[in-house]
């Protein structure tokens, strides 16, 4: 995995997660599969926020690709930043960058997919030009694909 920016403030978009004593496991620290919860987030900020402005009624967007990376653990009670960031854009699909701080250290970074699908036809859609600028205009900088 390409190397992603290890500082908050290096991220287009931000987004917070309160930890829950649920999302602990036996160990006492926040369980592996929770971190997916905290990406999802960032990248729902992305497609909900107005600088991206890319959701049409008739297609949404679905996960094809997570590749995750531990750093360190999470521990409860506390919150979570996520830095999300678009890696590349291609023609139906977006790469993002994201990385996950709890008090300001980096405890896991992933590089994730999400693929246009048509809601009719339920097979991936060409993003539009439109789309594919504003996911440009919300690429990390510094960061190759």
């Amino acid at each position: 995995m390409n190397k992603l920016p290890d500082s908050l403030e290096a991220y287009p978009f931000k987004s917070e997660d309160k930890i829950r004593y649920g999302d602990c496991d036996a160990m006492g620290h926040v369980n592996n599969a929770v971190f997916s919860t905290f990406l999802e987030t960032g990248r729902v900020e992305v497609l909900m926020d107005d600088r991206a402005d890319v959701l049409s009624e008739d297609c949404g967007f679905v996960i094809v690709r997570l590749e995750l990376d531990y750093m360190g653990e999470v521990r409860w009670p506390g919150k979570v930043q996520t830095g999300t960031g678009v890696l590349s854009v291609n023609s139906s699909s977006v790469a993002f960058g994201q990385m996950v701080f709890q008090d300001g250290k980096p405890v896991a970074r992933a590089k994730s997919v999400i693929v246009q699908m048509n809601k009719t036809t339920r097979k991936s859609q060409r993003l539009s030009d439109f789309a594919r600028e504003r996911f440009k205009a919300c690429q990390l900088e510094g960061v190759d694909a």
